[in-house]
């Protein structure tokens, strides 16, 4: 317990990292659109992304090849929790398809930790990833509403993989 305490304070610490963004998030869990058996619940999140590249590909002055660190949790109302880590881009939409920057942005990320499904949906294992791929606008004082589609699966570790599809909406405030 004290190792990862230590981990989250070195990961929250703002003279570890100085930028970044603070994101709280409310959405549906469990989310079908095919008609399929579900067990929706309300989905909390809160993720704190890293404005620190781990790795750069591609140009210096195109910031969509910066993989970026986050850390986040997630608890659903059926006393499901999430813990995860993982990395992220981040992307200007009017530069991808006009060239010139807009309020609009991509984020892509992936990211694995472990989940307690407590009183909800039984996804097969301790360990599952997160895929998820955001759309948000930028205000002008840098604050951030988002738009996001996430897939919870533990990629058949688990003697079943049913998975779960998460939409969210999120406030995002920069630090």
């Amino acid at each position: 317990m004290k190792k990862i305490l230590i981990i989250f304070i070195i990961l929250f610490s703002k003279t570890v990292f100085a930028e970044g963004y603070d994101v709280f998030g409310l959405g549906i869990y469990d989310i079908k659109f095919d008609g399929t058996d579900t067990q929706e619940a309300l989905d909390y999140r809160y993720e704190r992304r890293f404005d620190k590249s781990l790795l750069q590909i591609g140009p210096e002055s195109y910031d969509f090849f910066n993989i970026k660190p986050f850390a986040g949790f997630e608890a659903t109302t059926d006393s499901a929790t999430y813990f995860l880590l993982g990395i992220y881009l981040n992307d200007n939409l009017g530069t991808i398809f006009t060239g010139e920057p807009s309020n609009l942005l991509l984020t892509p990320s992936f990211g694995f930790g472990a989940y307690d499904d407590g009183d909800g949906k039984k996804l097969g294992n301790t360990i599952e990833f997160r895929t998820t791929l955001e759309i948000s606008y930028q205000f002008k004082n840098k604050n951030r509403i988002g738009l996001s589609f996430g897939h919870i699966s533990n990629a058949n570790l688990g003697g079943k993989n049913p998975g779960a599809e998460i939409l969210n909406f999120s406030y995002q405030i920069p630090y």
